[in-house]
């Protein structure tokens, strides 16, 4: 069954230097981009990140520092992968906890704002959790009868996860036939932020979700110990999520007058 589109729709997968969203970097990444009347757009880039990329992690996905040496740096194709996604919905296998996240991470980097108001996120790992508990190359077996050739190949993972999703859509008579209902049926938890240190409580109001002050409030932090947002702002914590608490606190100034 075909995926019902009102907008495109970009699935996406990137190749890193590891799995720190505030730290690693870009190695490869790969779109394609789902058009409402079927056509299709792919584009796979290599890209230097300019620092080292760990043997260990060369080992699972195949890219070397040799590889990445004479590709561009993220900086350099960041206008391009910035209007291939724009006005669109985006989808990925894991890709609310790791690839958005990160991808975020990279825009900010470069000074260029990246927002998902009005964007919906389909993650087709979390689907499939919900309904199989399963990996991704079990997935396309599942769901495609068909063997991940070139796994960690972020070109082949992306065109499998359309191609799960599209199957998924298929065989669930309750699995609703669009991106609104794929976006919120696929999303484990109402972040705030990407990384999830932000959440919504049961009133829809902002809490941290970690630390001592877990499940507090953004606001009542803001206001009886601002010390604890400066720390946030100062420390390690990715750059989305640090934006987020800027505007936050703008938005609670703003209101006292």
């Amino acid at each position: 069954m075909k995926i019902k589109l009102t907008k495109p729709i970009c699935f996406f997968d990137l190749e890193t230097t590891g799995i720190n969203i505030s730290k690693d970097r870009i190695v490869e990444i790969s779109i394609l981009k789902v058009f409402p009347n079927g056509n299709k757009e792919s584009r796979t880039w290599l890209v230097n990140p300019d620092v080292p990329i760990p043997k260990e992690v060369s080992d699972i996905h195949g890219i070397t520092n040799e590889m990445v040496i004479n590709e561009p740096k993220f900086i350099t194709i960041a206008p391009k992968i910035k209007e291939m996604i724009s006005n669109t919905d985006l989808g990925g296998f894991n890709s609310n906890k790791f690839d958005i996240p990160l991808l975020a991470e990279e825009f900010l980097r470069c000074n260029i704002d990246f927002d998902l108001e009005n964007v919906h996120c389909i993650d087709v790992q979390n689907i499939f959790h919900k309904k199989e508990k399963r990996t991704l190359g079990a997935a396309y077996k599942f769901y495609c009868d068909k063997d991940l050739i070139d796994a960690h190949s972020s070109k082949a993972d992306t065109l499998a996860t359309f191609e799960v999703l599209e199957a998924q859509i298929e065989k669930y008579n309750d699995i609703e036939n669009s991106v609104s209902f794929l976006s919120e049926f696929s999303t484990r938890k109402k972040s705030v932020d990407l990384a999830g240190f932000i959440i919504y409580d049961q009133n829809n109001i902002p809490c941290f979700s970690f630390g001592k002050h877990k499940g507090k409030s953004v606001d009542f932090i803001i206001e009886n110990e601002p010390g604890y947002l400066g720390w946030i702002l100062n420390s390690d914590f990715p750059m989305y999520t640090k934006k987020i608490l800027t505007k936050l606190r703008l938005n609670k100034l703003n209101n006292k007058f």
